[in-house]
């Protein structure tokens, strides 16, 4: 093992597990992508139980740099969902306007502002291949809406997907139609 120095950092603490819900949160940080059209969103929960939830963790490990965040395309196909963000933005922050184009474009004027934000848990394998859940922005609503947003189920991965030793799944009774070699 390579020799470490441990004088400077932190042991890690347990994070109270977020669950699957309906948030007021705050934009951090947005970075634009400009080459794969999109922004890179960094946000936490503003209010109630888990307020500060993302930003204790990225204290703690600032080089985990997805905690509390997603990707808002606004490539032609997505602007109709671009557009919602944009609507749940102004809503949610008085006169303030984002339309990404003819009034503000300026991806920086977000920081700070407040919208509302669903999380969902969606299933996933880990490169060790363990099926583990995690959860996913599933859209944003304007704050005053937020009461009314109904959490999604767990997004389930299919049956058929592939497990996790790379190899197909294959169904009861497949082998009826395998050659006999």
């Amino acid at each position: 093992m390579r020799k470490v120095d441990l004088t400077n950092v932190n042991e890690a603490t347990e994070f109270k597990k977020l669950p699957a819900g309906a948030y007021a949160c705050v934009i951090r940080d947005v970075e634009d992508v400009a080459a794969k059209e999109y922004l890179k969103i960094d946000y936490d929960i503003a209010a109630g139980e888990f307020a500060g939830h993302f930003d204790a963790i990225r204290q703690e490990h600032p080089d985990w740099l997805w905690v509390g965040a997603y990707v808002k395309s606004y490539k032609t196909n997505a602007l109709p969902m671009f557009k919602r963000f944009c609507s749940a933005i102004s809503k949610s922050n008085g006169n303030f306007v984002f339309d990404g184009g003819a009034v503000n474009s300026d991806e920086t004027t977000l920081i700070g502002k407040k919208l509302g934000i669903v999380l969902r848990e969606e299933e996933y394998y880990t490169n060790s291949g363990e099926l583990r859940t995690r959860l996913v922005v599933h859209t944003e609503c304007p704050l005053d809406k937020l009461s009314s947003q109904k959490v999604p189920p767990i997004k389930r991965l299919p049956v058929e997907d592939k497990a996790p030793d790379g190899f197909m799944s294959v169904p009861d009774g497949a082998e009826e139609g395998l050659p006999n070699w």
